[in-house]
């Protein structure tokens, strides 16, 4: 018969073999569910909440909350130490970064994870198939005002935009319009798909988005000049960047991610998280050499 004190060394024994062969799963530390926070660009809203969808299912012991609200109000937040990671559709300024180094204390540490063709909308019931980014920015900065000149009936071109703290709002000011202000006539909507709608029920409308928000419009053809070949956002020529208004997509962290934080980022950029992206309806990054 065991003595009782050999019987609890023994229990021990047996407890401590058990949890050497427990199978741990991606993310968890042995100390419960971990929570990864992630806020911002509306373009990347529907992909973030995909990813996070996804990836819980791969990693259960870990929590991914995604919202949107904008890039500028994603970066805000990581640099006031609120959110874990920024989703941006467009590259942090400088300025940004030395704010996130000041109050963080850590450098923002970049993440490309996915490429957008930045679609051009109009009306499925549009005859117009084609535009150059000149005559774009002659149309936002109020300067054309008609379809007639662009091949369209001869009536007022209605203009949709995003709001101001939207990296979709600041990357188009600074490649279309070339720093410019937007037209005082164009219509600001909180969010890619309330644009998007907006252009599905104004036969005379035309908006700029995320290229996973164009099912039920046409998206056009751009030309990077007059004179240049017009170029249909695909696979293909938002990863070779023959389409003139081809981007990538990024993550923000401040300073490196923790080893929660890495296993989400390295699924996201990995086969899983790329097919992902693609199911979304955005390119995935292309294959490393």
């Amino acid at each position: 018969m065991l003595r009782p004190g050999r019987c609890a060394r023994l229990l021990s024994l047996v407890l401590i073999a058990a949890a050497c062969t427990r199978t741990v799963q991606p993310g968890a530390t042995g100390l419960g569910k971990r929570n990864i926070t992630v806020k911002g660009s509306d373009t990347m809203v529907i992909l973030g909440q995909r990813w996070a969808e996804e990836y819980m299912l791969a990693a259960p012991a870990v929590t991914v909350q995604v919202t949107g609200g904008g890039s500028g109000t994603g970066i805000a937040a990581l640099i006031n130490g609120t959110v874990d990671i920024c989703q941006a559709s467009r590259p942090m300024t400088d300025v940004e970064k030395a704010a996130v180094a000041v109050k963080r204390g850590e450098p923002a540490m970049e993440t490309r994870v996915a490429l957008d063709a930045l679609a051009i909308y109009v009306n499925e019931a549009s005859p117009v198939r084609q535009m150059s980014i000149p005559a774009l920015a002659r149309i936002y900065r109020g300067e054309a005002t008609s379809w007639r000149d662009f091949g369209g009936p001869d009536h007022a071109i209605v203009l949709y935009g995003r709001e101001n703290n939207s990296g979709t709002y600041a990357y188009f000011k600074e490649h279309v319009l070339g720093g410019r202000d937007f037209a005082s006539a164009t219509q600001t909507l909180a969010g890619t798909s309330a644009l998007a709608s907006a252009v599905k029920g104004d036969v005379y409308g035309i908006g700029y988005g995320g290229i996973a928000y164009s099912e039920g419009i046409r998206v056009l053809a751009i030309k990077a000049t007059e004179d240049a070949p017009a170029v249909v956002p695909s696979l293909e020529t938002a990863q070779d960047g023959s389409y003139p208004l081809s981007r990538p997509l990024y993550f923000y962290t401040a300073g490196d991610p923790s080893l929660t934080m890495t296993k989400f980022i390295t699924w996201v950029t990995g086969p899983e998280g790329q097919k992902t992206t693609t199911l979304v309806g955005y390119y995935p990054l292309p294959a490393k050499s």
